[in-house]
């Protein structure tokens, strides 16, 4: 990689640390190609990617980013995992790393906030951003059908009353 390649490596880098919700830094060590290759389109069907890149130039695309306190968890093979969605990142990831233990979590950040392992852990846990929007339609739309269930009751009953006057007749 010539000099030119590693600058735009580093520009790049720091627009993904500028304008992703959440990274997610991991130690990868003994993965194959396959499993590799398994996390990273499980990434991309959420919407999120990984990045394999050397230590150094992550630490020099990290200066002057809103994430620049995790430069600390770059040592040794570390990947990054990163989205816009502020869990769909850390799902993948603690995911992964259950059923695959050379997938080991250090940390991460979530805009200003540093994230332990713990921390990767709570937010994967929470659901996703598809996941809140389904839950607050169906919010919106309960009140909706329980309202119509109102207006249509007192109709209901009167009918009722009406079918209960016609039986008594037949039967008088």
């Amino acid at each position: 990689m010539d000099r030119a390649e590693k600058s735009q490596l580093v520009e790049d880098l720091g627009s993904v640390f500028n304008d992703t919700g959440v990274v997610v830094v991991a130690h990868y060590t003994g993965l194959t190609v396959a499993e590799m290759t398994s996390l990273r389109a499980r990434m991309r069907d959420v919407g999120a990617s990984v990045r394999v890149a050397k230590n150094r130039l992550v630490k020099l695309a990290l200066k002057g980013t809103d994430v620049e306190h995790i430069s600390d968890l770059f040592q040794g093979p570390t990947v990054l995992a990163y989205s816009a969605d502020p869990v769909a990142a850390p799902k993948i990831a603690v995911e992964f790393a259950k059923g695959n233990e050379k997938l080991v979590i250090l940390g991460g950040a979530m805009g200003t906030t540093s994230l332990d392992p713990e921390g990767v852990k709570a937010l994967a846990a929470l659901p996703s951003l598809d996941e809140l929007r389904g839950k607050l339609v169906g919010l919106m739309a309960a009140p909706a059908t329980q309202i119509a269930r109102v207006l249509s009751a007192p109709a209901g009953q009167v009918a009722r009353v009406i079918g209960a006057y016609a039986d008594k007749d037949e039967a008088a």
